[in-house]
């Protein structure tokens, strides 16, 4: 409880912080179930709402930024306890995260017009705005998607430290394996196709809505095809170089993401792995 709620208050200044603070809700949760892993949450809500009164005089922020923190993590566990499936709750975290977007849009179909808003405060005032006037236009239609896909990274990331820290102490090298056996069903792959057919041939919000969508489903395939290229790497005779660099390599050039995620879209119906032995 104290590490939950001291490092979610810490992640408002140093944002990474927060993935280790959802790996401890996670990790009990995991371990000792829905109601043990709901009390830590409720109590270390309740202590970052104090730690906040105190230290930036808003309880309401705090309790607020934990929960949406914790609550998606405390239900992604609990489908990864149940399930057994590390691949069944990175989909549902994913769903979450489209039913989210589609929520968002219901409720207001000019999501456009408040990231241009937001964005175009964040342009220095000396900036030339001729140059940037394009670039802010385009990316307001897209901020939505990015954004949730940001939320939802974490928060598998919360999740993936939380299993490894379990693994690490109840069952050596569990998390390595199903981390390696990431994969989703033919149909989802469909799926995606399909919402990325509709967003190229569709127009206004439907497709805006869509290409949000596509976004999401980014992440879902970038985790699996990371499996697939860490297998890869993992059977080659210097894998404890070739491995730590790819992972470097997608952390500096995050352009590389796309064609991971189009290599964990394909292994759907290629199987890369089937004939690939990892170390």
């Amino acid at each position: 409880m104290i590490v939950a709620s001291s490092l979610a208050l810490l992640s408002l200044i140093v944002p990474p912080v927060s993935v280790v603070s959802s790996a401890s809700v996670a990790l009990v949760t995991l371990r000792r179930g829905a109601y043990e892993g709901l009390y830590v949450l409720v109590c270390s809500s309740a202590a970052a709402g104090l730690l906040g009164l105190f230290l930036i005089g808003n309880y309401q922020f705090a309790l607020l930024y934990v929960m949406v923190l914790w609550v998606p993590v405390w239900l992604i566990s609990i489908v990864l306890r149940e399930g057994r499936h590390l691949s069944l709750a990175v989909e549902i975290a994913v769903l979450m995260g489209v039913l989210g977007v589609i929520g968002y849009y219901l409720f207001n179909p000019e999501l456009a017009v408040m990231w241009r808003g937001l964005l175009s405060q964040m342009v220095p005032k000396d900036a030339p705005v001729e140059d940037i006037q394009h670039t802010l236009d385009v990316m307001s239609h897209y901020m939505t998607g990015v954004v949730a896909a940001g939320t939802v990274f974490g928060l598998l990331f919360g999740l993936f430290l939380g299993r490894w820290w379990q693994a690490i102490l109840y069952n050596p090298g569990g998390f390595r394996e199903e981390f390696l056996s990431l994969t989703t069903h033919p149909r989802l792959a469909i799926g995606t196709i399909g919402v990325i057919a509709i967003a190229s041939f569709s127009s206004g919000m439907l497709s805006e809505l869509s290409w949000n969508i596509v976004i999401l489903l980014f992440v879902l395939y970038t985790f699996i095809g990371s499996a697939i290229m860490h297998t890869i790497f993992g059977a080659m005779k210097l894998a404890r170089f070739t491995v730590p660099m790819f992972y470097v390599t997608l952390f500096l050039i995050p352009h590389v993401l796309l064609p991971v995620a189009l290599i964990g879209l394909s292994d759907t119906w290629l199987n890369l792995r089937k004939k690939t032995t990892y170390s």
